[in-house]
């Protein structure tokens, strides 16, 4: 069990972020396509809405009052380095994929995670506009909507479909990885993510400086439905560090990782 306590089983602590995911999910629900009042964060790079605040506070309420001991990392809370103390953490992004929620668009989630020793044993990412569940336990499959998922393998002459940025493509040595298809921008990272578990997109790549909150959820629904995410290096990813901040990041089904790994490997300037 990756990250887990031998013997230990995170079932309770899923079906209690699936619960509040899907609350929050709910009354986040209530702002959707209403205009909802948005304030800019980080020198007006990122922008924040009231449903995002709304969708912490129930997450916060529902969570931390079910594991008082649980340390609590959000990107709507304010960080409390109490959190570095504790071995089992709640991570969260009330809603990922901001930008999307404000401007209607239905690709944005819920993301909520338990994080065990640094790696995610319990993630629920739900998507409320577009009525999909994705959640994972650390000993247990990745579900989508109650269904387990399994990345397919690679199809012999068929593009590899790869979400990224067209300047990260550019830079990229692809000679490995044959035909390429490039998919359009996905606004939710934490979606992104799920969708290569689900196997509409091959492989992606994350710019540097996601968090925590953007990937733990994701990173482990990923890695039950047999895929990976991994820096550069090829190294799996730990959370609940004093820096919450990632590098550039690869993600794919574990048959293509390595090789999506390599070719990305003359990215580590950009």
């Amino acid at each position: 069990m990756t990250g887990a306590r031998a013997g230990r089983s995170w079932s309770a602590d899923l079906e209690l972020l699936v619960g509040a995911a899907q609350a929050a999910g709910a009354r986040a629900m209530e702002f959707f396509g209403n205009s909802p009042e948005v304030w800019w964060k980080n020198e007006g790079r990122s922008p924040v809405s009231a449903a995002d605040f709304a969708a912490n506070d129930i997450l916060k309420k529902e969570l931390l009052s079910a594991r008082p001991n649980y340390g609590w990392l959000s990107e709507e809370t304010d960080d409390d380095a109490a959190r570095l103390d504790c071995e089992t953490v709640f991570v969260i992004d009330p809603i990922d994929g901001t930008r999307a929620f404000i401007a209607g668009l239905d690709v944005w989630c819920v993301s909520a995670a338990v994080v065990h020793r640094g790696r995610p044993v319990a993630g629920v990412l739900v998507a409320p506009a577009l009525g999909e569940v994705f959640s994972a336990i650390a000993d247990g499959p990745a579900l989508k909507n109650g269904a387990p998922l399994q990345i397919a393998p690679a199809e012999e002459g068929r593009a590899t479909r790869v979400a990224a940025a067209q300047d990260m493509l550019s830079n990229m040595d692809l000679s490995g990885l044959g035909e390429v298809e490039r998919i359009a921008h996905v606004p939710s990272l934490a979606y992104r993510l799920a969708m290569v578990a689900d196997g509409r997109i091959d492989a992606t790549l994350v710019k540097r400086n996601s968090h925590d909150w953007d990937l733990a959820a994701a990173d482990l629904i990923l890695s039950r439905a047999g895929g990976g995410l991994a820096t550069l290096e090829g190294a799996a990813l730990f959370y609940n560090r004093p820096e919450v901040s990632h590098g550039i990041l690869c993600a794919a089904g574990l048959e293509r990782l390595s090789r999506f790994v390599r070719a990305s490997h003359t990215l580590s300037g950009h």
